[in-house]
């Protein structure tokens, strides 16, 4: 995007303060579920379209604060939409064509998304991206069951384990002058290596040296984000649009959470208007996170379901005392610092490790359906298959033979906006249709819902979500526990029955 090691470290602990801002809104005033809200990688795809145009590509001058207010600006227009979405009570009626057979293959086709960034990346250095993806698969499945104080700390803190061997190992690699050589400065122009001996090894120096990047330096002590603080967004309504799409998506991936978790920690699951009440609550949420700048929405974060799982613990306390650990460590600029200064190929082995889960979770969803049944394998296989065939075929058209634009061969996918099949007299119709057709979770989720909600199928076949009745669960205490909002606020909801009990 053009920014520089400091407005990576601004933009990490915007991302830190709207997390933990989010989560306390949503354990409050949201679905009440202990749910982390996150930026969503659902979000990510559309983001990197918008980036990679080649009309931002040529930019000149300040490159990175003009795309985040592009980002901004469809951010606010599509949170407002998913907000709408939620607080008008739509989102109830959308419930009834969102079933475990939908949700899976979209949420897995979001994981399935990134393939291409993964391994090209971790091959930039292998010794070391290849240690963390082997460091992590050792602790989370191999080490799994071995147990110290009664906790599985292997399985719990699999990739923060692997994040800190992998970085130490890398830290003395270069301590010790392995990716040191002679006559090379890491940081010297392209432009001004003459040697080919420095030329060959350069990109090796700047994925594999743990000092190649200055972000914990640059980053000050304290510094507190604020809205805004790139500019006032911009809006185009092409993009707009095409991340409003991306926000029924989004709550298309939290149904499956909200689900998934309520079995594990409610009394009940969670009825119609807390469900649409979560997904408001979502959306105002990603309202925060367009106006403070984090370049991407708000959302559940769907690993929530295996933390769960794992843990056993499922305690709003503990969510919402984390969610105050990471607002005042998002005021301390020297955290975000030192987070932006991971060498990339070690984000990368942690980024394959965490989309696995994401499309393994995703897929987890078909235990509530007849999983042998094979109307479901049918829907779900043409679902995935065609979410990969499909934007492959809009991919092929992301660099012409006459454009001169450089982009890596892992981003060269997101340029299709401008350049994709449909081509109608329409330049911002062109690019939504693009797009869209080029996302692959959008392929995913349009073949299952249409055929889902075609092909006849018992309601047990289907795994149709059993949600609360409203009327039942109000005379359960128990359920008004879990789902009431708090400090009398449900009083000012009772004239609108699509968001409370």
């Amino acid at each position: 995007m053009g920014g520089n090691y400091e407005d990576t470290s601004n933009v990490v602990s915007t991302v830190l303060l709207m997390s933990g801002v989010t989560t306390l809104l949503h354990t409050s005033f949201g679905s009440r579920l202990p749910l982390i809200q996150g930026p969503s990688f659902v979000y990510l795809a559309p983001a990197l379209a918008i980036i990679n145009s080649p009309e931002f590509l040529a930019l000149k001058g300040n490159k990175f604060k003009h795309i985040m207010k592009e980002l901004q600006g469809a951010l606010i227009i599509s949170s407002a939409f998913q907000a709408i979405l939620g607080y008008s009570g739509l989102m109830s009626v959308l419930l009834r064509l969102i079933n475990p057979v939908v949700v899976a293959p979209t949420v897995a086709a979001v994981g399935l998304s990134f393939y291409s960034y993964g391994f090209p990346q971790i091959g930039t250095c292998l010794e070391i991206g290849a240690v963390q993806i082997l460091l992590v698969i050792f602790f989370s499945l191999y080490l799994r069951k071995i147990s110290v104080l009664g906790h599985r700390v292997f399985l719990i803190y699999a990739v923060p384990l692997g994040l800190a061997i992998t970085w130490a190992v890398a830290f003395l690699l270069t301590a010790v002058g392995v990716y040191s050589y002679k006559g090379c400065d890491v940081n010297a122009p392209v432009s001004h290596i003459i040697s080919d001996h420095c030329r060959e090894n350069i990109p090796k120096m700047k994925h594999c040296r743990v000092d190649a990047l200055h972000a914990l330096g640059s980053a000050p002590w304290f510094r507190f984000p604020y809205p805004l603080q790139w500019g006032m967004p911009v809006f185009h309504w092409k993009m707009a649009l095409v991340m409003c799409v991306v926000s029924i998506i989004s709550s298309v991936d939290s149904v499956g959470s909200y689900h998934a978790s309520s079995l594990l920690v409610a009394s009940r699951p969670p009825t119609p208007g807390v469900l649409s009440r979560g997904i408001g609550l979502e959306g105002l949420c990603s309202l925060l996170a367009g106006l403070w700048g984090t370049g991407t929405g708000s959302a559940t974060l769907t690993e929530n379901v295996h933390t769960i799982a794992v843990t056993k613990m499922g305690s709003r306390r503990a969510i919402e005392l984390g969610a105050c650990v990471l607002i005042v460590l998002s005021l301390i600029g020297k955290v975000g610092g030192f987070i932006a200064s991971i060498p990339d190929v070690i984000v990368a082995g942690l980024l394959c490790f965490m989309w696995t889960m994401l499309t393994a979770l995703g897929l987890s969803n078909l235990r509530y359906s007849e999983a042998g049944s094979s109307r479901n394998i049918i829907i779900v296989g043409l679902s995935l298959f065609l979410s990969l065939s499909i934007p492959a075929y809009f991919q092929q058209y992301g660099i012409t033979p006459k454009s001169n634009l450089q982009v890596p061969s892992y981003f060269q996918p997101y340029v299709v906006a401008s350049h994709g099949p449909i081509r109608t007299n329409f330049g911002g119709l062109n690019y939504i249709l693009n797009t869209l057709l080029s996302l692959h979770m959008v392929i995913a989720f349009l073949v299952a819902v249409i055929l889902d909600n075609t092909v006849p199928g018992s309601r047990q076949e289907r795994g149709v979500y059993v949600w609360s009745d409203p009327e039942t669960a109000k005379r359960e205490p128990a359920v008004a526990k879990d789902y009431g909002l708090p400090f009398r606020v449900g009083k000012l909801f009772r004239w609108v029955k699509w968001v409370g009990l």
